[in-house]
């Protein structure tokens, strides 16, 4: 027994030993530009010895004495090597990381509602960073939105991949995020584009494929999600002037002013960090005189974002984000003809106009100390449009959203999540007085293995209701109460997604993705009604919810060249709708009236215009192939991103019996194209940069025959006679039948670290282009602009 006790006693005082060698090693992680402490920072001393940094950027470990060889990583930085001898005068650690310029190594935020590597995704995506949108004096993102290649923005609608037509400014298949919530007006389910922050900009990420597994509603054709910016360590103000004047069109029988048309603006940031408190405050006013008669633009925005970081709670904050616009203006719809009128009106279709806009977003969020997150989003938004053509409306939205996020050892995340939606719109006369809800539940996960393979497995269910009327679904879901036995069927619309990425090589990645979306019409789409001029447009209550499917493969190789590194990514993609919806033209009589009145002329006229229905099922396939680098080749910086998009959209529906023209290509979806092709580069050398954007697409196969034949056409079979809606439109098209080719340019001089002066020429040959149909675009603008930071 005593044998024992002094064993044990022994073995007692030599682990007391090595324990008091153990030396408690403390340190911080920072970004080397700007100070700012890294949060979740893995510190390695190998040997199975490993910590993280916490939520002030610290970390603290225990070894014992010796030398190990340490890696400090974080995603989106360069690893740190360093070799450490650890013993009792070792000091507080310093570690500063510089950001990684590879182009794969980007981080990523909306593919998986956490931070990812852009290379390890597993959908299409394209960033946007702040440095281009500055450079080409980007005033409305929309105009940034149709440089990404494979994304086209007509009138204010977007396409991805060929995805979306044109629809009147009603409904959208792509949906607009700020911060991860979705910014679609309440009541036309439309993007509001100049109301977006672009003064206030950390990155804007844009998804290409049905996403409506973790994104809901609207987001059948992708995702567009703006991140706004939050201060750093250091103070930073930013304020931007910039000035310009229209040319004269190619054709000088367009042009309608006697003086040339201008444009102008400044913009303003300002970002601290204040104790707990964290600060932006931004704005912006612009004013364009308009190159169409009649059309102006007088507007004012604000936004300002604060959070309060609790000390005491760690993990805790809380803040608000909010923004606010007033414009006033007139609004611009259909020429007057092809000739001398396309940049005219025609009488009775400019619609002056003020509007307000505002949203408040508070929110919570609270990080445990296993690094699990919580937060709370909640969002007013508020649309108010008053014009003088009778077609007003006020629209809101209350949004909230709680997600659960939990990161997975080594790599990988759990979402989960339950979002709830109401919007109320207030319209006498444009589309009445309705009443919505949305609530939706989801989860996703995204797990990396072998170090390798990525797996991401994303659900969702939700429900919509438009006044009494509610959502349709095969499925039923169940529910029981405890007190009772009830079966309830919910009826909730589901949806899944699934995607791959494998890494084959050090910079070669392989990925494939299959993803289902639906979207619910929006009270434009089922409510409107409305006339312009000659255009008349019709509501339909019994219009019903589209549904769809995307899969993709694809693969991005990384290269390098001297200094300069970046990647290549090609992509096949097939797109199948049902129940697609999209505004015909037709005879739409009221179920009331009688065969008889149905027969008269004037009766016909009177119900003659577009109503949005459920035309058809479609497919899109096509293929993409883009290429994006940054870095040095020799002396000089050089940033590219281009890309080339073939799409074939098909109308399944096509019946070529009942095609009385039968023309080449009839079985196309209408608004589309086949070739769209996208590219930007920009040339720094010492204090000099020179950029040019260029942007091609193919000529737009068809339109709605309405806008080109007579009215009588349509009512009188080989009726060839009477007015068009667009005059000259059939035979201006014939002539432009080539496509549109566009080109950008900028340069620019960094006077020093705080002041640059850039000159940019928008259109810069001059090229007429017609968007949607009586929609001509802009000639050649020269802008003047000046930044200072500081």
């Amino acid at each position: 027994m005593k044998k024992i006790t002094l064993i044990l006693f022994l073995f007692q005082s030599l682990f007391a030993q090595l324990k008091a060698q153990e030396i408690t090693v403390k340190g911080k992680v920072s970004d080397a530009s700007n100070g700012e402490m890294m949060i979740g920072a893995i510190v390695n001393f190998g040997k199975n010895k490993a910590t993280n940094t916490n939520l002030d950027g610290e970390f603290s470990i225990s070894l014992p004495e010796g030398r190990y060889s340490v890696t400090v990583s974080l995603m989106g930085y360069k690893t740190l090597a360093d070799s450490l001898q650890v013993n009792a005068n070792t000091k507080v650690l310093n570690y500063k990381l510089e950001k990684s310029v590879r182009e794969l190594d980007q981080v990523v935020i909306s593919a998986g509602k956490y931070e990812q590597k852009l290379s390890e995704i597993t959908v299409s995506m394209d960033v946007i960073k702040p440095k281009i949108v500055e450079n080409k004096n980007t005033v409305n993102l929309e105009t940034i939105a149709d440089q990404v290649p494979g994304v086209t923005v007509t009138d204010g609608q977007v396409s991805i991949r060929g995805g979306s037509g044109f629809s009147y400014g009603a409904g959208s298949r792509v949906l607009m995020c700020v911060d991860e919530m979705p910014m679609l007006a309440a009541d036309a389910g439309d993007i509001k584009w100049t109301y977006l922050p672009i003064e206030n900009l950390d990155q804007i990420e844009v998804i290409k494929g049905a996403s409506s597994a973790l994104f809901g509603s609207s987001a059948l054709n992708g995702v567009i999600n703006v991140r706004t910016a939050y201060p750093k360590e250091k103070p930073e103000t930013k304020i931007t002037f910039f000035a310009g004047i229209y040319d004269n069109p190619m054709r000088s029988n367009l042009k309608w002013w006697n003086s040339n048309p201008t444009t102008s603006g400044s913009s303003f940031y300002h970002g601290q960090k204040s104790g707990n408190f964290d600060l932006v405050a931004s704005g912006n006013v612009f004013n364009d005189e308009g190159y169409r008669e009649g059309e102006s633009e007088l507007r004012g925005r604000f936004n300002l974002n604060v959070k309060y970081n609790f000390k005491k709670v760690k993990g805790l904050s809380i803040g608000l984000n909010s923004n606010a616009m007033q414009t006033t203006g007139g609004l611009f719809i259909l020429w007057q003809d092809a000739d001398s009128g396309g940049y005219r009106p025609q009488a009775g279709t400019l619609s002056n106009y003020v509007t307000t806009r505002s949203n408040y977003d508070p929110f919570v969020t609270y990080f445990s100390k296993n690094g699990d997150k919580h937060i709370l989003r909640t969002r007013y938004f508020n649309t108010t449009n008053r014009n003088n053509t009778n077609q007003e409306s006020t629209a809101e939205l209350y949004y909230s959203e709680y997600q659960y996020r939990h990161l997975l050892k080594k790599s990988g995340a759990i979402n989960l999540g339950a979002v709830a939606t109401r919007s109320v719109i207030l319209s006498d006369s444009l589309y009445g007085f309705h009443d919505g809800a949305n609530y939706a539940l989801y989860a996703q996960i995204d797990k990396r293995f072998f170090n390798r393979l990525s797996v991401s497995l994303g659900v969702r269910g939700e429900y919509f209701k438009i006044d009494d009327e509610e959502s349709i679904t095969d499925v039923n879901w169940y529910t029981k109460t405890d007190t009772i036995t009830l079966l309830k069927a919910v009826k909730m619309r589901p949806v899944m997604r699934f995607g791959l990425n494998y890494q084959a090589f050090e910079y070669t990645y392989i990925r494939a993705s299959f993803g289902q979306g639906y979207r619910f019409p929006s009270v434009a789409e089922k409510y409107v009604q409305t006339s312009v001029g000659a255009l008349t447009i019709f509501p339909n209550q019994q219009l019903q919810p589209e549904t769809g499917t995307s899969a993709e493969i694809g693969i991005k190789q990384g290269f390098k060249i001297l200094n300069w590194n970046g990647f290549i990514d090609v992509a096949a993609f097939s797109t199948t709708y049902r129940n697609m919806m999209e505004f015909a033209f037709g005879i739409y009589f009221p179920d009331t009236t009688s065969v008889e009145y149905q027969q008269y002329l004037g009766n016909k006229l009177k119900y003659l215009g577009f109503k949005s229905i459920n035309i058809s099922n479609a497919r899109i396939t096509g293929i993409e192939a883009s290429v994006a680098g940054n870095g040095k080749l020799g002396p000089l910086e050089v940033s590219l991103f281009a890309g080339y998009t073939y799409t074939n959209p098909i109308n399944l529906n096509y019946n070529p019996n009942l095609d009385t023209n039968k023309t080449a290509n009839a079985n196309v979806l209408k608004y589309r194209f086949f070739h769209n092709v996208k590219g930007d580069i920009q040339i720094d050398y010492k204090k000099f940069f020179v950029g040019l954007s260029s942007r091609y697409n193919s000529h737009i196969i068809n339109i709605d025959d309405s806008f080109q034949k007579p009215v009588f056409s349509f009512i009188i079979p080989g009726a060839n006679f009477g007015p068009t809606i667009l005059p000259g439109l059939e035979t201006y098209r014939n002539i432009h039948n080539t496509g549109n080719l566009f080109f950008d340019l900028r340069l620019g001089y960094q006077i020093n670290t705080s002041n640059k002066v850039s000159l940019i020429v928008n259109n810069m040959m001059n090229a007429e282009n017609m968007g949607r149909p009586g929609d001509m675009q802009a000639p050649r603008l020269w802008m003047l602009q000046f930044v200072t930071k500081f």
